[in-house]
């Protein structure tokens, strides 16, 4: 027997194996694919990762989507750390002020970045609302049991340490954001206030660009405490006041005797008032039988101590 035909018989042999057997690994191959892009899918919906690095997860795991996103998060935490560190030192002074208002409670605090760019970014604007409603709730349960007028401020590293509801520390969260967006950020402020039953929180936010959340968001913010005011009147003598301290940057509170300063006057009662010319703040709040009786004004970027 020659060479010649032993080759050609095996040729034969072979070529009706690679027919036949195809066509099971090909349909069994397109079914792994298809659930293979299906968990993909499913991955980058549920973390926003790339899909490259949602593909590297599920390769790693075996399609296991719950080790996988564990694992996507371990190393978006480990690089946002690293670049955190790397773009500590530049300058934030952009970013927005958060606030919110509770049952007798409100906070309202003030994150930075470094430019109006990422300050108007969705996953910046989620960072503003959680640390906002981390904060509100470490206030709620920190005093449960107080009735009076309690006012808290916290800075810088008080609010890192501040945990979420996984369990991760907001300074963690901080650092995931900044891996993602690329720009330093900090967590410059907050003040907590909680307030008896007879008294009221009016809020304003100036340029509010958060009308899906009950977390206010914008560059400038105000919490203004007082008594008083007709029922169904409240809310809308609140927002008068803070729009009023936003707008005229009062310093202090004063007496509702006080005599004016002029343009330069920095109290807030005896100033002119913004909706109303025509009156002080402490004319206008007779008329409404209301009090001021505390005020808090954040002006995102300003100094501490301005």
């Amino acid at each position: 027997m020659s060479l010649a035909f032993i080759f050609r018989m095996a040729t034969r042999e072979a070529v009706k194996v690679s027919i036949g057997q195809p066509v099971l690994c090909l349909h069994s191959g397109f079914q792994l694919l298809a659930a293979d892009k299906a968990l993909l899918m499913k991955l980058r919906k549920n973390t926003g990762y790339t899909f490259i690095n949602c593909k590297k997860a599920l390769e790693k795991f075996e399609n296991d989507i719950a080790q996988a996103e564990s694992w996507l998060h371990e190393q978006a935490q480990k690089e946002g750390w690293a670049k955190a560190s790397k773009l500590e030192g530049r300058k934030a002074k952009e970013g927005l002020i958060g606030l919110l208002v509770g049952n007798q409670t409100a906070a309202m605090v003030e994150v930075n970045c470094e430019t109006d760019f990422v300050a108007r970014n969705e996953k910046f604007q989620q960072l503003v609302k959680d640390v906002t409603l981390v904060t509100l709730a470490h206030h709620q349960n920190k005093n449960q049991s107080q009735t009076g007028y309690v006012k808290s401020v916290l800075v810088g590293d008080e609010l890192n340490k501040l945990t979420m509801a996984e369990g991760s520390s907001l300074a963690d969260h901080v650092a995931l954001t900044i891996g993602r967006l690329g720009e330093n950020m900090s967590l410059k402020r907050a003040v907590t206030l909680g307030v008896p039953a007879e008294w009221h929180i009016g809020s304003y936010v100036h340029g509010n660009i958060s009308s899906q959340t009950k977390v206010s968001m914008g560059r400038y913010g105000a919490l203004v405490i007082f008594q008083g005011g007709k029922d169904g009147e409240r809310d809308t003598l609140g927002r008068k006041l803070g729009q009023h301290i936003v707008g005229e940057a009062p310093l202090s509170l004063g007496n509702m005797d006080d005599l004016p300063c002029g343009e330069s006057e920095t109290r807030l009662l005896p100033q002119t008032f913004l909706a109303d010319p025509s009156r002080t703040v402490a004319q206008f709040l007779k008329g409404k039988r209301a009090r001021v009786l505390d005020f808090v004004r954040f002006q995102c970027g300003e100094t501490l101590g301005e």
